[in-house]
Protein backbone atom coordinates (compact mmCIF):
# COMPACT_ATOMS: atom_id res chain seq x y z
CA UNK A 1 0.00 0.00 0.00
CA UNK A 2 1.00 3.18 -0.62
CA UNK A 3 0.02 6.69 0.86
CA UNK A 4 0.38 9.96 0.01
CA UNK A 5 1.24 11.80 2.95
CA UNK A 6 -0.14 15.38 2.44
CA UNK A 7 1.22 18.54 4.49
CA UNK A 8 2.09 22.13 3.94
CA UNK A 9 5.54 21.77 5.89
CA UNK A 10 8.46 19.47 5.95
CA UNK A 11 7.11 16.77 7.91
CA UNK A 12 11.01 15.18 7.93
CA UNK A 13 12.73 17.75 8.89
CA UNK A 14 11.88 18.82 12.90
CA UNK A 15 14.54 21.45 12.27
CA UNK A 16 11.76 23.13 9.70
CA UNK A 17 8.61 23.29 12.42
CA UNK A 18 7.34 25.60 14.10
CA UNK A 19 8.00 25.90 17.40
CA UNK A 20 4.79 27.33 17.89
CA UNK A 21 3.05 24.01 16.48
CA UNK A 22 6.09 21.62 17.41
CA UNK A 23 3.43 18.63 19.52
CA UNK A 24 1.30 18.68 16.54
CA UNK A 25 4.40 18.10 13.61
CA UNK A 26 5.01 15.71 16.20
CA UNK A 27 2.34 13.97 16.12
CA UNK A 28 2.36 13.73 12.17
CA UNK A 29 5.72 12.61 12.68
CA UNK A 30 4.86 9.64 14.58
CA UNK A 31 1.72 8.94 12.11
CA UNK A 32 3.84 8.24 9.65
CA UNK A 33 6.37 6.27 11.73
CA UNK A 34 3.89 3.98 12.97
CA UNK A 35 2.36 3.79 9.21
CA UNK A 36 5.90 3.11 8.04
CA UNK A 37 6.12 0.31 10.38
CA UNK A 38 3.00 -1.46 9.17
CA UNK A 39 4.91 -1.88 6.03
CA UNK A 40 3.04 0.66 4.00
CA UNK A 41 4.84 2.75 2.02
CA UNK A 42 4.76 6.76 2.82
CA UNK A 43 5.82 9.67 -0.22
CA UNK A 44 5.62 12.63 1.45
CA UNK A 45 4.48 15.91 -0.34
CA UNK A 46 5.38 18.79 1.88
CA UNK A 47 6.74 21.14 1.68
CA UNK A 48 4.13 22.93 -0.13
CA UNK A 49 5.16 26.51 -1.68
CA UNK A 50 3.34 29.38 0.10
CA UNK A 51 1.80 32.00 -2.27
CA UNK A 52 -0.02 35.01 -2.33
CA UNK A 53 2.07 36.76 0.53
CA UNK A 54 1.15 39.81 -0.54
CA UNK A 55 -2.58 39.54 -0.26
CA UNK A 56 -2.17 37.91 2.93
CA UNK A 57 0.01 40.35 4.42
CA UNK A 58 -1.84 43.04 3.53
CA UNK A 59 -5.06 41.36 5.30
CA UNK A 60 -2.78 40.72 8.27
CA UNK A 61 -1.86 43.94 8.66
CA UNK A 62 -5.40 45.50 8.01
CA UNK A 63 -6.79 43.56 10.86
CA UNK A 64 -3.87 43.50 13.03
CA UNK A 65 -3.79 47.55 12.99
CA UNK A 66 -7.46 48.87 12.28
CA UNK A 67 -9.44 45.95 14.58
CA UNK A 68 -6.55 44.56 16.70
CA UNK A 69 -7.71 41.21 15.65
CA UNK A 70 -5.56 37.63 14.31
CA UNK A 71 -6.02 37.11 10.33
CA UNK A 72 -4.15 33.38 9.63
CA UNK A 73 -3.25 33.07 6.25
CA UNK A 74 -3.63 29.54 6.22
CA UNK A 75 -7.28 29.46 6.04
CA UNK A 76 -7.49 32.24 3.04
CA UNK A 77 -9.28 30.02 0.30
CA UNK A 78 -6.90 31.34 -2.46
CA UNK A 79 -4.00 29.63 -0.30
CA UNK A 80 -5.68 27.12 0.01
CA UNK A 81 -6.12 26.51 -3.36
CA UNK A 82 -3.13 26.96 -4.10
CA UNK A 83 -2.06 24.16 -1.96
CA UNK A 84 -4.41 21.91 -3.34
CA UNK A 85 -3.43 22.40 -6.93
CA UNK A 86 0.02 21.66 -5.80
CA UNK A 87 -0.67 18.26 -4.51
CA UNK A 88 -3.12 17.43 -7.03
CA UNK A 89 -0.20 18.22 -9.84
CA UNK A 90 2.35 15.82 -7.32
CA UNK A 91 -0.30 13.28 -7.02
CA UNK A 92 -0.82 13.49 -11.01
CA UNK A 93 0.20 9.75 -12.69
CA UNK A 94 1.29 8.36 -9.08
CA UNK A 95 1.18 4.96 -8.45
CA UNK A 96 -0.74 6.76 -5.08
CA UNK A 97 -3.26 4.74 -3.38
CA UNK A 98 -4.48 6.82 -0.75
CA UNK A 99 -4.11 10.36 0.22
CA UNK A 100 -3.85 10.98 3.85
CA UNK A 101 -3.81 14.66 5.94
CA UNK A 102 -2.77 14.84 9.16
CA UNK A 103 -2.96 18.40 8.70
CA UNK A 104 -6.30 18.66 8.28
CA UNK A 105 -8.73 20.85 5.68
CA UNK A 106 -5.60 23.29 4.95
CA UNK A 107 -3.63 21.61 1.99
CA UNK A 108 -7.08 19.01 1.33
CA UNK A 109 -10.11 21.39 1.26
CA UNK A 110 -10.10 22.18 -2.28
CA UNK A 111 -8.25 18.97 -3.91
CA UNK A 112 -9.27 16.58 -6.81
CA UNK A 113 -7.96 13.35 -6.69
CA UNK A 114 -9.33 9.85 -8.17
CA UNK A 115 -7.38 8.29 -4.72
CA UNK A 116 -9.15 8.66 -1.42
CA UNK A 117 -8.62 11.34 0.96
CA UNK A 118 -8.12 10.47 4.58
CA UNK A 119 -8.14 13.24 7.78
CA UNK A 120 -6.23 11.99 10.73
CA UNK A 121 -6.53 14.67 13.54
CA UNK A 122 -7.19 15.78 17.32
CA UNK A 123 -10.19 17.47 16.35
CA UNK A 124 -11.52 20.35 14.08
CA UNK A 125 -10.76 23.78 14.49
CA UNK A 126 -13.85 25.25 14.35
CA UNK A 127 -14.12 23.79 18.39
CA UNK A 128 -11.39 25.73 19.19
CA UNK A 129 -12.01 29.10 18.68
CA UNK A 130 -12.38 30.79 21.71
CA UNK A 131 -11.33 27.96 23.59
CA UNK A 132 -7.10 28.02 22.45
CA UNK A 133 -5.45 31.36 23.16
CA UNK A 134 -4.02 31.74 20.00
CA UNK A 135 -7.70 31.27 18.48
CA UNK A 136 -9.41 33.42 20.72
CA UNK A 137 -8.87 36.82 18.77
CA UNK A 138 -9.97 36.03 15.15
CA UNK A 139 -11.24 38.13 12.71
CA UNK A 140 -14.70 37.28 11.30
CA UNK A 141 -13.07 36.62 8.15
CA UNK A 142 -10.68 33.90 9.18
CA UNK A 143 -13.35 32.47 11.05
CA UNK A 144 -15.66 32.06 8.67
CA UNK A 145 -12.49 30.93 6.15
CA UNK A 146 -11.95 28.34 8.72
CA UNK A 147 -15.95 26.90 8.68
CA UNK A 148 -16.44 26.76 5.15
CA UNK A 149 -12.91 25.44 4.68
CA UNK A 150 -12.97 22.30 7.24
CA UNK A 151 -16.19 21.67 5.88
CA UNK A 152 -15.54 21.46 2.39
CA UNK A 153 -12.70 19.04 3.11
CA UNK A 154 -14.90 16.59 5.87
CA UNK A 155 -17.46 16.62 2.97
CA UNK A 156 -15.02 15.56 0.74
CA UNK A 157 -12.79 12.79 2.99
CA UNK A 158 -14.14 9.01 2.64
CA UNK A 159 -12.79 8.83 6.16
CA UNK A 160 -11.85 10.91 9.39
CA UNK A 161 -9.25 9.53 12.01
CA UNK A 162 -10.16 11.58 15.39
CA UNK A 163 -8.74 10.84 18.70
CA UNK A 164 -11.84 11.05 21.46
CA UNK A 165 -15.25 10.75 21.34
CA UNK A 166 -15.51 13.98 22.33
CA UNK A 167 -14.19 14.77 19.04
CA UNK A 168 -16.56 12.75 17.08
CA UNK A 169 -19.81 14.70 18.70
CA UNK A 170 -17.87 17.43 17.75
CA UNK A 171 -17.46 17.34 14.17
CA UNK A 172 -21.24 15.58 14.13
CA UNK A 173 -22.79 18.62 16.02
CA UNK A 174 -20.71 21.47 14.13
CA UNK A 175 -20.87 20.33 10.55
CA UNK A 176 -23.41 17.69 10.07
CA UNK A 177 -20.52 14.60 9.07
CA UNK A 178 -22.27 11.19 8.61
CA UNK A 179 -21.05 9.71 12.51
CA UNK A 180 -20.34 6.23 10.29
CA UNK A 181 -17.05 7.75 8.84
CA UNK A 182 -15.62 8.79 11.51
CA UNK A 183 -13.20 6.32 13.60
CA UNK A 184 -11.42 7.34 17.07
CA UNK A 185 -7.75 6.37 17.25
CA UNK A 186 -6.15 7.23 20.07
CA UNK A 187 -2.02 8.26 19.72
CA UNK A 188 0.69 7.37 21.07
CA UNK A 189 3.37 8.75 23.28
CA UNK A 190 5.47 11.60 21.37
CA UNK A 191 8.72 9.81 22.86
CA UNK A 192 10.98 7.35 20.93
CA UNK A 193 10.62 4.72 24.37
CA UNK A 194 13.17 1.90 24.75
CA UNK A 195 11.32 -1.61 22.37
CA UNK A 196 12.61 -4.04 24.64
CA UNK A 197 10.73 -2.55 28.06
CA UNK A 198 9.38 -5.28 30.14
CA UNK A 199 6.38 -5.69 32.61
CA UNK A 200 9.13 -6.77 35.29
CA UNK A 201 11.11 -3.25 34.02
CA UNK A 202 7.91 -1.15 34.99
CA UNK A 203 7.31 -3.19 37.99
CA UNK A 204 10.67 -2.43 39.22
CA UNK A 205 10.29 1.08 38.65
CA UNK A 206 6.94 1.72 40.53
CA UNK A 207 8.36 -0.10 43.37
CA UNK A 208 11.52 1.91 43.21
CA UNK A 209 9.45 5.47 43.86
CA UNK A 210 8.51 4.53 47.87
CA UNK A 211 6.27 7.10 49.38
CA UNK A 212 8.63 9.85 50.34
CA UNK A 213 8.67 12.67 49.15
CA UNK A 214 5.67 12.50 46.71
CA UNK A 215 6.73 13.53 43.26
CA UNK A 216 3.87 15.32 41.31
CA UNK A 217 4.70 16.33 37.64
CA UNK A 218 3.33 18.96 35.65
CA UNK A 219 4.47 19.02 32.38
CA UNK A 220 3.53 22.41 30.16
CA UNK A 221 4.08 25.29 28.38
CA UNK A 222 1.48 27.43 29.65
CA UNK A 223 1.16 27.85 33.49
CA UNK A 224 -2.13 29.14 33.47
CA UNK A 225 -3.81 27.10 30.42
CA UNK A 226 -2.19 23.85 31.98
CA UNK A 227 -3.74 24.57 35.40
CA UNK A 228 -0.71 24.82 37.28
CA UNK A 229 -2.01 26.86 40.16
CA UNK A 230 -4.17 23.97 40.65
CA UNK A 231 -1.19 21.51 40.73
CA UNK A 232 0.96 24.11 43.00
CA UNK A 233 -2.11 24.60 45.19
CA UNK A 234 -2.81 20.61 45.78
CA UNK A 235 1.35 20.18 46.51
CA UNK A 236 1.10 23.20 49.08
CA UNK A 237 -2.40 21.52 50.87
CA UNK A 238 -0.33 17.87 50.86
CA UNK A 239 2.66 19.44 52.57
CA UNK A 240 0.11 20.98 55.12
CA UNK A 241 -1.52 17.76 55.96
CA UNK A 242 1.95 16.26 56.73
CA UNK A 243 2.54 14.67 52.96
CA UNK A 244 6.42 15.20 52.25
CA UNK A 245 5.52 16.15 48.58
CA UNK A 246 7.86 17.74 45.26
CA UNK A 247 6.10 19.54 42.58
CA UNK A 248 8.44 19.08 39.45
CA UNK A 249 7.41 21.68 36.83
CA UNK A 250 8.66 20.94 32.87
CA UNK A 251 8.02 23.33 30.20
CA UNK A 252 7.06 26.60 31.59
CA UNK A 253 7.91 28.87 34.83
CA UNK A 254 5.67 28.44 37.77
CA UNK A 255 3.36 32.14 38.08
CA UNK A 256 2.91 32.74 41.68
CA UNK A 257 2.25 36.59 43.69
CA UNK A 258 4.44 34.90 46.52
CA UNK A 259 7.84 33.10 46.31
CA UNK A 260 7.90 29.59 45.48
CA UNK A 261 7.65 27.06 48.51
CA UNK A 262 11.04 24.82 48.42
CA UNK A 263 9.34 22.05 47.60
CA UNK A 264 8.55 23.31 43.60
CA UNK A 265 10.96 22.41 41.56
CA UNK A 266 10.94 24.51 38.08
CA UNK A 267 12.97 22.71 35.20
CA UNK A 268 12.18 24.35 32.49
CA UNK A 269 11.85 23.69 29.03
CA UNK A 270 13.73 20.07 28.18
CA UNK A 271 14.35 19.27 24.48
CA UNK A 272 13.08 15.94 23.78
CA UNK A 273 15.12 15.65 20.73
CA UNK A 274 18.06 15.76 22.07
CA UNK A 275 19.38 11.90 23.18
CA UNK A 276 20.04 14.05 26.73
CA UNK A 277 16.91 15.65 27.13
CA UNK A 278 15.13 12.71 25.95
CA UNK A 279 16.73 10.64 28.71
CA UNK A 280 16.45 13.66 31.23
CA UNK A 281 12.47 13.40 30.57
CA UNK A 282 12.10 9.44 31.08
CA UNK A 283 13.96 9.50 34.13
CA UNK A 284 11.76 12.47 35.40
CA UNK A 285 8.83 11.07 34.58
CA UNK A 286 9.68 7.41 35.99
CA UNK A 287 10.49 9.01 39.19
CA UNK A 288 6.69 10.50 39.64
CA UNK A 289 4.00 9.08 41.85
CA UNK A 290 1.21 11.17 39.69
CA UNK A 291 1.38 13.55 36.44
CA UNK A 292 -1.07 15.86 37.58
CA UNK A 293 -2.03 18.38 34.95
CA UNK A 294 -5.31 20.04 35.83
CA UNK A 295 -6.08 21.41 32.08
CA UNK A 296 -8.59 24.61 31.61
CA UNK A 297 -8.46 24.10 27.98
CA UNK A 298 -6.82 21.68 25.89
CA UNK A 299 -7.95 18.74 23.51
CA UNK A 300 -5.46 15.50 24.52
CA UNK A 301 -2.22 16.61 26.25
CA UNK A 302 0.15 14.03 24.62
CA UNK A 303 2.08 14.01 27.94
CA UNK A 304 -0.90 12.20 29.67
CA UNK A 305 0.09 9.18 27.29
CA UNK A 306 3.94 9.55 28.02
CA UNK A 307 3.09 9.39 31.89
CA UNK A 308 1.38 6.18 31.25
CA UNK A 309 3.74 4.78 29.15
CA UNK A 310 6.22 4.32 32.40
CA UNK A 311 3.49 3.44 34.80
CA UNK A 312 2.86 7.03 35.76
CA UNK A 313 -1.05 7.36 36.98
CA UNK A 314 -2.51 11.09 35.90
CA UNK A 315 -4.69 13.26 37.85
CA UNK A 316 -6.43 15.46 34.72
CA UNK A 317 -9.77 17.21 34.29
CA UNK A 318 -12.81 16.42 32.40
CA UNK A 319 -11.96 18.34 29.73
CA UNK A 320 -12.51 17.82 25.99
CA UNK A 321 -10.71 14.34 24.45
CA UNK A 322 -9.06 14.09 27.83
CA UNK A 323 -12.13 11.06 29.14
CA UNK A 324 -11.47 8.73 26.07
CA UNK A 325 -7.37 8.86 27.53
CA UNK A 326 -8.34 8.71 31.79
CA UNK A 327 -10.17 6.33 33.05
CA UNK A 328 -10.79 6.77 36.44
CA UNK A 329 -8.89 4.62 39.06
CA UNK A 330 -7.71 2.75 35.72
CA UNK A 331 -5.43 4.91 34.39
CA UNK A 332 -5.60 8.04 36.67
CA UNK A 333 -8.70 10.02 37.77
CA UNK A 334 -10.78 12.74 36.06
CA UNK A 335 -11.57 16.24 38.34
CA UNK A 336 -14.34 18.88 37.13
CA UNK A 337 -12.68 22.06 36.07
CA UNK A 338 -13.67 23.56 39.62
CA UNK A 339 -12.98 20.41 41.30
CA UNK A 340 -11.48 21.31 44.79
CA UNK A 341 -8.42 21.06 46.13
CA UNK A 342 -9.22 18.29 48.97
CA UNK A 343 -10.65 16.20 46.47
CA UNK A 344 -6.90 15.61 44.43
CA UNK A 345 -5.40 15.24 47.75
CA UNK A 346 -7.60 13.04 49.56
CA UNK A 347 -6.97 10.80 46.13
CA UNK A 348 -3.78 10.90 46.12
CA UNK A 349 -3.85 10.25 50.18
CA UNK A 350 -6.02 7.44 49.54
CA UNK A 351 -3.23 5.52 47.25
CA UNK A 352 -0.37 6.43 48.60
CA UNK A 353 -1.03 5.36 52.47
CA UNK A 354 -1.76 1.70 50.57
CA UNK A 355 1.39 1.59 48.57
CA UNK A 356 0.13 -1.59 47.52
CA UNK A 357 -2.98 -0.20 46.06
CA UNK A 358 -0.87 2.44 44.45
CA UNK A 359 1.50 -0.09 42.86
CA UNK A 360 -2.07 -1.72 41.00
CA UNK A 361 -3.08 1.93 39.69
CA UNK A 362 0.30 2.18 38.45
CA UNK A 363 0.92 -0.98 36.74
CA UNK A 364 -3.05 -0.31 35.27
CA UNK A 365 -2.05 2.87 34.01
CA UNK A 366 1.10 0.95 32.05
CA UNK A 367 -1.41 -1.70 30.78
CA UNK A 368 -3.56 1.10 29.03
CA UNK A 369 -0.56 2.34 27.25
CA UNK A 370 0.20 -0.98 26.24
CA UNK A 371 -2.85 -2.32 24.90
CA UNK A 372 -4.39 0.73 24.07
CA UNK A 373 -2.49 3.86 24.22
CA UNK A 374 0.83 3.48 22.10
CA UNK A 375 1.80 3.92 18.40
CA UNK A 376 1.47 0.18 17.27
CA UNK A 377 -1.58 -0.58 18.50
CA UNK A 378 -2.91 3.15 17.07
CA UNK A 379 -0.96 1.77 13.67
CA UNK A 380 -2.84 -1.63 13.62
CA UNK A 381 -5.82 0.20 14.22
CA UNK A 382 -5.07 2.19 11.06
CA UNK A 383 -3.95 0.25 8.36
CA UNK A 384 -7.08 -2.22 8.95
CA UNK A 385 -9.19 0.88 8.29
CA UNK A 386 -7.24 1.51 5.22
CA UNK A 387 -7.99 -1.88 3.26
CA UNK A 388 -11.12 -1.71 3.99
CA UNK A 389 -11.57 1.56 2.58
CA UNK A 390 -9.46 0.33 -1.01
CA UNK A 391 -11.80 -2.58 -0.48
CA UNK A 392 -9.02 -5.37 0.52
Amino acid sequence: MKVAFVTTYDAQNPATWSKYNKGNYDSSNYISKTLINQDIVIDYLGPLQKKNSWLTRSKWLFYHNLFKTDYYSWAEPIVCKNYASQVAQKLANSDIEIVLSPEGATPTAHLECRQPLIIWIDTILAELINFYPYLSNLCQETKNNIYAMEKAALEKCQLLIVTSDWAVETVVKTYGIESSKIQVIPRGANLELQPNRSIEDINNLIKSRGTKPVKLLFSGVDWQRKGGNIALEVAKKLNELGLDTELIVIGCQPISEEPLPSFVKPLGYIDKSKSEGLSRMCQLIGESHFLILPVQADINPNVLLEANAFGVPCLATNVAGIPTIIKDDINGKLFAVDGSIDDYCEYIINFLTNYQQYEQLAMSSFNEYLHRLNWSVAGQKAKKLFMELLGN
